[in-house]
């Protein structure tokens, strides 16, 4: 028999026969390591401990220690437990695919019944009970007329279609979870008493189209969260209560600040309390920008075929695009525009108008520009996910020599800017070279290099994520957490040398010669819309004192001291303050608790005593006293507070 041998993360190599598996593998290490194990890692690809290692290489042997391996078999052998416990109950109904996603999977079913609340439970209890038997887990690779007549047998359409899915030549893997199987490519446990009964909960029924066709059967997904341990799953649905107290779409109704509406899907309406934030926002960003070297810019929204067709977004982008149709006058064919869905060709252009010199590099160039997109319905969701938003978008004109110093300069300006908003806890994701691309590996070497040292200069870690890059050039990825532990990818910068080659734009050289620019594409906020909403949930819609909608609300005690109310609001608004005067015939209780409903940050009390004293008493939002102090204090303590930050 052949010998192969295995490398472990000690540096250490044994020689084992051609066909071992890692079970046997870690149990010529430690009979303990055999009872502690779950899964293998075979040169970074995850294994099953049962599959059998034909080539040398390297090895890790996972135990629930290693919580990215653990978790992601926890969550699919959940998957595959509650399919077999659906059609344990339900015979009838026909499974189709259960991957794992963030904390947890789905799995979608084909039932002509709706599943209740009440089924979830009886889910629950069946998988509970199959977790407690133990049923042994193992796979085999079958060929595929097999395959295809034991689904046909089965009478499972859905497996049918993925069967056909799978290429020629790829393994058609089965999996059995006690007596029932499924198609997978693994890995999977090796029982399923290993998975932690007390650690997992099934939490919603969604509709979605099988493959995401809405030409497609409309089938019905489950949804469930799984973790190591019953602590940590009590920490997610605690974590889930507070997110929903803080949706942006409650939130948003609450501090009256948009709504969205069916005759404009995906589109949002800003109402003026809204529209403050935004503007705010968006002004703030134009300092920062104008500040940091930027030159703004303005491009159209409607804009040729042809510029799509030159930039490669017709080919490859235009089933996101809205595509318009125009008669123009005398033409014998209508012409055909797109709204953007992105900014940086028509960038390109602004470049191109005229003789650029390599004294102009780099050229930082920014736009607030308005893009549409089109997203299927259901993946529609508040502002966070729209059709229609505005980004904070900018692209660097360099040589290859300036990336790193480009790089580094925009994640200090990135990281100032998140500093400023609430967010000191967020990390970078350098993503590298993917197996089809263009350019050389000399280059490719060169833009990621300079793209770690950039992150290094600045002082920052970054994790490397492999061949996740684009077709043309290397990325980072600005990952913030917010206030309850959600990570949210807004920031972004990606090497481009590929759309000013498409686009033919050059510059000349110190030599004199034509050479072409490098681009990277950048943003701090992503889009405007999805910002603002990260924004009112991170902080439960008491946002930065600056950014609040509504800063001050002054409010009458006493029909007689409507006057004085009237002079606080003016002298109030005179220092920038963005105030509103409450005169209604309430009590101030009633006044206060509405307001702080809306998150107004800030309550001006106005009584008889304050009107004879030329004082405010000063309440903050979840204050539950309040400070007496003189008007003209008031004014500029609060003045300073809605100081942007940049400006103070």
């Amino acid at each position: 028999m052949s010998q192969i041998s295995l490398t472990f993360p000690d540096g250490n190599s044994r020689d084992y026969p051609a066909g071992i598996t890692a079970a046997e593998v870690a149990e010529s290490i430690a009979p303990s390591l055999a009872k502690r194990a779950i899964s293998a890692s075979l040169d970074g690809r995850h294994v099953d401990l049962a599959w059998p290692i034909e080539a040398s290489g390297a090895i890790a042997i996972h135990t629930m220690k290693d919580e990215a391996q653990a978790l992601e078999l926890i969550r699919h052998d959940f998957a595959h437990v509650m399919a077999r416990a659906v059609q344990e109950i339900w015979p009838e109904v026909k499974v189709t695919i259960g991957p794992v996603r963030d904390h947890g999977w789905f799995y979608d079913f084909d039932r002509e019944e709706p599943f209740t609340p009440e089924d979830l439970g009886r889910i629950e209890a069946k998988m509970k009970q199959i977790v407690a038997a133990r049923d042994p887990v193992r796979t085999e690779v079958w060929d595929r007329a097999r395959a295809r007549a034991h689904y046909e047998q089965q009478n499972e359409p859905f497996k049918l279609e993925l069967l056909d899915r799978i290429p020629e030549g790829q393994d058609i893997r089965m999996y059995w979870h006690g007596d029932w199987q499924d198609l997978c490519r693994g890995p999977h446990l090796q029982n399923t008493g290993q998975l932690p009964a007390d650690a997992f909960r099934l939490t919603h029924v969604a509709g979605a189209y099988w493959l995401g066709d809405n030409t497609r059967p409309m089938l019905q997904r489950i949804y469930g969260v799984a973790f190591r341990n019953r602590d940590d799953l009590k920490a997610h649905m605690t974590m889930l209560e507070e997110a929903a107290k803080r949706d942006h779409r409650k939130l948003g109704r609450e501090m009256d600040l948009f709504h969205m509406q069916e005759e404009a899907p995906g589109q949002v309406f800003w109402h003026p309390n809204g529209w403050n934030v935004y503007v705010t926002l968006q002004d703030y960003m134009r300092r920062r920008q104008r500040a940091d070297g930027y030159v703004e810019v303005n491009t159209p929204q409607v804009v040729s075929r042809k510029l799509w067709e030159e930039s490669g977004h017709w080919e490859n982008y235009q089933e996101n695009m809205f595509i318009v149709e125009v008669d123009e006058e005398h033409a014998k064919t209508k012409t055909i525009n797109a709204l953007k869905p992105m900014n940086c060709p028509c960038h390109v252009q602004i470049f191109n108008h005229g003789l650029k010199s390599y004294r102009d590099l780099p050229l930082r160039m920014a736009e607030f520009g308005s893009c549409n997109r089109y997203e299927p319905s259901g993946a529609l969701h508040g502002i966070m996910r729209v059709r229609g938003f505005t980004q904070d978008d900018a692209h660097i004109f360099c040589t290859e020599e300036q990336i790193e110093a480009e790089t580094k300069k925009f994640i200090e300006f990135l990281a100032a800017i998140y500093a400023d908003l609430g967010f000191d806890d967020w990390k970078i994701k350098l993503s590298t070279r993917p197996e089809k691309r263009i350019g050389s590996d000399e280059s490719w070497d060169r833009a990621e290099a300079a793209l770690g040292n950039a992150c290094r200069a600045a002082g920052h870690d970054y994790e490397i994520f492999p061949g996740e890059g684009a077709f043309y050039g290397p990325k980072l990825e600005f990952v913030l957490t917010d206030a309850i532990g959600r990570d949210w990818q807004c920031g972004t910068l990606q090497v481009d040398p590929n759309l000013p080659e498409r686009l033919d734009a050059e510059y000349v050289g110190a030599d004199g010669a034509k050479h072409r620019p490098i681009m990277l594409h950048r943003a701090v906020l992503g889009s405007f819309e999805r910002f603002i909403g990260i924004l009112i949930e991170s902080h439960a819609g008491k946002l930065p004192f600056w950014l609040a909608p509504r800063q001050v609300v002054v409010a009458s005690i006493v029909s007689d001291a409507d006057g004085y109310v009237a002079e606080v609001v003016e002298a109030l608004r005179a220092a920038g303050i963005r105030a509103e005067a409450d005169t209604r015939n309430e009590k101030i209780n009633y006044k206060v608790r509405e307001h702080s409903v809306a998150k107004v940050p800030a309550i001006l009390a106005i009584g008889m005593k304050e009107v004879d004293d030329r004082t405010v008493s000063l309440r903050r939002l979840d204050s539950q006293g309040s400070r007496t102090m003189p008007l003209a204090e008031a004014v500029e303590l609060l003045k300073l507070e809605a100081t942007p930050p940049d400006l103070r």
